[in-house]
This record gives C-alpha cells, sequence and structure tokens, in this order.
C-alpha cells in the first residue's frame, strides 16, 4: 500500500477539457477516488481501473453524505489504501469546502497536497465572453454564495449591490427575486443581468436581462439549479447584447 496521502483536486466548471494537467497526474495516481455531482464522469477515466470510485455529492437535491461523513471517508480510505483524490467540481477551495476536509486529515498524520482548478465563478461568463473586469467599465468583481449554511441571503450581497464591481453570485437561484429587490431598493433596476445554467456543460442555458427583467427571463427559460448569477455592466458586452444593440456586426462567410 501507498503512503496514506490526501489530494484535493480542482475538478474545473465542468466541461472534462477544463481539468489542469496536475490534476489529471494527480488522478492517475489515485488508489481511492471521491468524487462529487458536478465532476464531468470522464474525468475518471484518468484514474487506473483498479481505483476506487466512490460518489460521495448529491442526487436530486439530496445530500447522501454529509461533511464529517465525507471527512471520515478520506481518513479510512487513507489509512487503508493510500493516496485518496478528493476531486471537487470548480476549484477546491472556492465554496469547496475543501479546507476543512485537508485539516481534518491532517489531525491523522496524512501528508495534503492541493490542485487548484478553474472555478466556475470566472470560467463559465468567460465562455459566454463576458469579462469580469473590463477597463472603463469594471474594474473589480465579487465572487459571493447565494445561500448561507442556515439557507438565509447573506448579508455579503447587500454589501456587494451597493459597488461598481461585477458581481459573480454562486448557488443564488433560490433567493434569485429578493437579490434583485436588494439592487431595485438601491435604484439599480436597469444594470443587466446574466443567468447561466449548467455552464460548459451540454444543455447550458442562458438568459440576459436586467434587474427588473431577469426573473421573468429566467422562469420563461426554465433555468434551475445549478446556476451562475453574473450582475453589473460588464453583461452589456455579452455578444448576444450587443448584436442587439448594433454594436456588433455578423460577418458573412465568404
Amino acid at each position: 500500500m501507498s503512503k496514506p496521502r490526501l489530494t484535493l483536486v480542482g475538478a474545473g466548471p465542468g466541461n472534462p477539457e477544463l481539468i489542469t494537467l496536475r490534476g489529471v497526474k494527480m488522478l492517475a495516481q489515485a488508489d481511492v477516488v471521491l468524487y462529487d455531482a458536478l465532476v464531468h464522469p470522464d474525468l475518471l477515466a484518468y484514474a487506473p481501473p483498479a481505483t476506487q470510485k466512490v460518489f460521495v455529492g448529491k442526487r436530486r437535491g439530496r445530500c447522501e453524505f454529509s461533511q464529517p461523513d465525507i471527512n471520515a471517508l478520506i481518513v479510512h480510505h487513507a489509512l487503508h489504501h493510500g493516496h485518496v483524490v478528493r476531486l471537487k467540481g470548480g476549484d477546491p477551495f472556492v465554496f469547496g469546502r475543501g479546507y476543512e476536509e485537508i485539516c481534518y486529515a491532517r489531525e491523522f498524520g496524512i501528508a495534503t497536497e492541493v490542485v487548484p482548478g478553474i472555478s466556475s465563478s470566472i470560467a463559465v461568463p468567460e465562455l459566454q465572453q463576458i469579462p469580469l473586469t473590463c477597463r472603463g467599465v469594471s474594474e473589480s468583481f465579487w465572487v459571493v454564495t447565494g445561500t448561507t449554511r442556515h439557507h438565509a441571503l447573506p448579508e455579503d450581497i447587500r454589501k456587494a449591490a451597493q459597488s461598481s464591481a461585477t458581481v459573480i453570485i454562486l448557488m443564488g437561484m433560490k433567493h434569485l427575486p429578493e437579490i434583485m429587490d436588494i439592487y431595485r431598493g438601491l435604484g439599480k433596476a436597469d444594470v443587466p443581468v446574466a443567468v447561466i445554467q449548467s455552464g460548459t456543460w451540454e444543455g447550458e442555458k442562458t438568459a440576459l436581462g436586467n434587474v427588473s427583467t431577469i426573473v421573468e427571463e429566467v422562469r420563461q427559460r426554465s433555468l434551475e439549479n445549478p446556476a451562475i448569477i453574473v450582475v453589473g455592466e460588464v453583461v452589456r458586452l455579452h455578444p448576444e447584447w450587443l448584436l442587439a444593440s448594433g454594436k456588433l456586426k455578423v460577418q458573412s462567410g465568404k
């Protein structure tokens, strides 16, 4: 058996081509892979055939494993099998509880390593050609969770809404009407908004609008979780928005 160790690997936003080379290398060395629901199944093929692949994510909104359960599984497999790769969607340290997992493993003397992943908070808007910052439009961005551990709306969203920054909200679909109410209360009813469901996956869907219209746009397109909410003037740089405004011309092929 190899020496007990834990490697947290960021799987990226979904598309299996968006994992890092380091992440692929760690999967190839894994004795056990614990993976989440937002991990593309094709990534498991990078692990050896004899490697145990254990699903520890959510199915249909139901959490089959609590965080303490996952922590215990990491330690059990590391002590009994060797190298555990904890494969997590996006980046392990961006709303991924990755730090909790390595802290728990360290208590048992297990060596730990982190392989960063491409966060969906950045990649999904980028692949829609929405820049999070753009000279003359936005000089900064916030990445905020849309719900606390107690399922409430975080106070940080109210603070972010007061700024001129681009605001990217993860796990916020449940509170979308409340979030837009906050922006309206600040006199920002015309600020553009994009909601992107299943970014980088097959079946990706997008709704574009502004603070006043986006809830209805989402309803008409039947968007749901997992989705990312982007609020800010940079959304006007989306190609569909530019086409509608006449600022982007469709070039005909030769």
